[in-house]
């Protein structure tokens, strides 16, 4: 189990301080009905909602409360979660009674166990440590999240070429925040608009959140 743990620390780019914390997040209750990850996933599920929550707010600042319920309950469902198992391939080092070959885990499992790792996370490096680590994995599935719902820039793109002749403009105003999590400013205005401004943690996603923001304004769905 020593060198799964230490493959398993190189893989993540986290090395803990506690490697018995690690261990019991990769404790099934089969294994040890006493001393598992049950806590462990418990917390890790209200730190990955948290979490999650939180760069909802940002990619999508005009969705009503029950879009962003949405799209949280997508993000970290059983599902998506054993997706995100699979990607790290924690079955390979899950500790399972009678389980020799881990190569099929139940999605259950999987998912709980990404969970607990996520609480040993957090309470071995802190908030921003885990932070980190969620957004890596979950990165690509925010972004289809944001891509999926729409492209604003398309739409208002098509409606200004459409009524003015001319492309939308778009302006940088800030670029500030760590390297890992910058904050990105843009406006964005179209003839005989006013200019909309927009932050996220990219240029890209800033400048939909603007585009959004201004059809809002246009009442163009």
């Amino acid at each position: 189990m020593k060198n799964n743990l230490i493959n398993f620390q190189k893989k993540i780019g986290i090395n803990f301080k506690n490697q018995s914390l690690l261990i019991k997040g990769f404790t099934h209750k089969s294994y040890d009905p006493l001393d598992n990850n049950e806590k462990l996933e418990f917390l890790g599920d209200r730190v990955l909602g948290l979490i999650i929550s939180q760069n909802l707010l940002n990619f999508f600042p005009a969705d009503k409360e029950g879009d962003l319920d949405k799209k949280l309950a997508s993000l970290v469902n059983k599902n998506q979660c054993a997706k995100i198992a699979n990607d790290i391939r924690l079955q390979d080092y899950i500790l399972l009674k009678n389980s020799k070959n881990n190569t099929s885990v139940e999605k259950k499992v999987l998912s709980d166990c990404l969970e607990a790792i996520i609480g040993c996370i957090y309470l071995d490096q802190g908030l921003d440590v885990v932070e980190k680590f969620i957004i890596k994995y979950w990165r690509k599935y925010l972004n289809n999240s944001l891509i999926s719902e729409r492209d604003s820039k398309t739409k208002l793109q098509e409606y200004s070429l459409k009524f003015h002749k001319t492309l939308p403009s778009y302006h940088l105003i800030d670029n500030k925040g760590p390297r890992h999590k910058p904050l990105i400013k843009v406006s964005v205005k179209i003839k005989n608009s006013k200019s909309i401004v927009a932050t996220a943690n990219s240029k890209k996603q800033a400048e939909q959140l603007a585009a959004k923001k201004l059809l809002g304004i246009l009442k163009i769905k």
